[in-house]
């Protein structure tokens, strides 16, 4: 793993260099559009070898005196273990600011493991200790990950009016995420003593389908954004509340509901050098009503850019409530140049099992780690993002990526 960490870094180093030698010499002109295609090149035991592209993209919408900027992340890879991943994940400003468009999209041929609900020794149990849902039939702990293969298509999109001439935004959101063709490979209910995975209990004691299901719903939303600047902020705040509703009419498979808050701030150490500073970013997931498919309860890493949980994989964490904390330090590595930076982060997660009465901050599963980080894009700051993790039970893991992880 280190040894392909090491050869990602050179590749990556490689591309950035040539790209920014490239912006330098364009720097006398003014471009209101910058795409930065990189190559996507890594190693992880789920995916195996992962190739591809992931492109990142800014633009202006409108002057850039009134117009923050807009940006893009995308990916195009194939695995050697036949997985198929694409994204497209923007945050767009209309000119003036007026409005601020929020889009995810995602469709996966894929696998991955799952660990049960809550965080903490107990998040292998499936449901919780003594539940019964068949005769003679109970739950019982798997302690380590439980591989599923899937299907999984997600369209999601916000559209948010700026009030006045205030940094609040209120609008709606039609959000679709349909899981098929799952495998749960470590399922034998014919086995002398039954496996039942977190995902098969989970399902059948809440009336889901174990092979396929549907969440899709609409969205009440208010954001406050006063950042500098959306993919590299060194100053403002960030704060966003969706409430998301999903009803049995619009295709869902049960009603529910489902309540997002999230909060980002930066604290400057030196204001002489505002890329020197301290980043504060934290968030909620809640099932508020109704039950909601094992594999779209709240989960850390699936958030809209899938950046929270650094040193832990996709979904390691998995409840009906989540709560995440993360701090990071930024600051730049030369003297009067903003071409090379360094980070080093902290983060926490907790998540509850309401089954197995695991409340929220009974258990707290943390990670650290830090990076490197180099600007490709004066202008719009797009930043190479080289991070790597530790955290619990073992857990860690190299990211690269572009623009700040918040």
């Amino acid at each position: 793993m280190r040894k392909t960490a090491i050869l990602v870094i050179l590749i990556l180093v490689s591309c950035t260099v040539f790209a920014t030698e490239k912006e330098d010499k364009k720097e006398k002109k003014d471009k209101n559009f910058s795409i930065i295609p990189l190559p996507a090149i890594a190693y992880n035991p789920t995916g195996g070898w992962l190739l591809g592209v992931a492109p990142g993209a800014s633009w202006f919408m409108g002057d850039p005196v009134n117009t923050s900027i807009s940006s893009g992340l995308g990916t195009l890879i194939y695995t050697t273990k036949k997985q198929f991943l694409f994204t497209a994940k923007t945050n767009v400003f209309l000119s003036g600011d007026s409005w601020n468009l929020l889009g995810d999209w995602r469709y996966f041929i894929s696998s991955q493991p799952t660990y049960g609900l809550g965080t903490g020794p107990q998040s292998g149990k499936p449901v919780g200790t003594g539940v019964e849902y068949e005769d003679g039939l109970f739950t019982q702990p798997i302690p380590d990950a439980q591989m599923m293969e899937f299907n999984y298509l997600r369209f999601h999109e916000t559209v948010l009016k700026r009030i006045g001439d205030t940094r609040y935004f209120v609008g709606v959101g039609y959000h679709l995420d349909i899981h098929s063709k799952i495998q749960d490979n470590l399922l034998d209910l014919g086995a002398e003593q039954p496996v039942v995975t977190s995902h098969y209990g989970y399902q059948t004691l809440n009336g889901f389908s174990t092979d396929k299901y549907t969440l899709s719903g609409l969205s009440f939303n208010a954001l406050l954004d006063s950042r500098d600047n959306a993919i590299n902020p060194y100053s403002g705040r960030y704060a966003f509340a969706n409430i998301r509703i999903n009803p049995e009419f619009l295709g869902s498979n049960k009603s529910s509901s489902v309540l997002w808050l999230e909060y980002r701030d930066y604290l400057h150490v030196d204001k002489n050098r505002p890329r020197h500073l301290i980043g504060f970013w934290t968030y909620g997931w809640f099932v508020t009503s109704g039950k909601v498919p094992y594999m779209d309860l709240p989960a850390v890493g699936w958030d809209q850019f899938g950046r929270s949980g650094r040193a832990y994989t996709q979904g390691r964490f998995r409840g009906e409530d989540l709560l995440y904390g993360e701090v990071e330090y930024r600051f730049p590595l030369q003297k009067t140049k903003e071409t090379f930076g360094g980070v080093v982060f902290v983060n926490t997660t907790t998540a509850s099992n309401r089954d197995a009465d695991i409340q929220l901050f009974k258990y707290l599963d943390y990670a650290y780690g830090a990076g490197l980080r180099i600007m490709i894009n004066k202008k719009s700051r797009a930043n190479l993002s080289l991070d790597y993790a530790f955290g619990k039970y073992g857990a860690h893991g190299f990211y690269f990526g572009i623009n700040e992880v918040f």
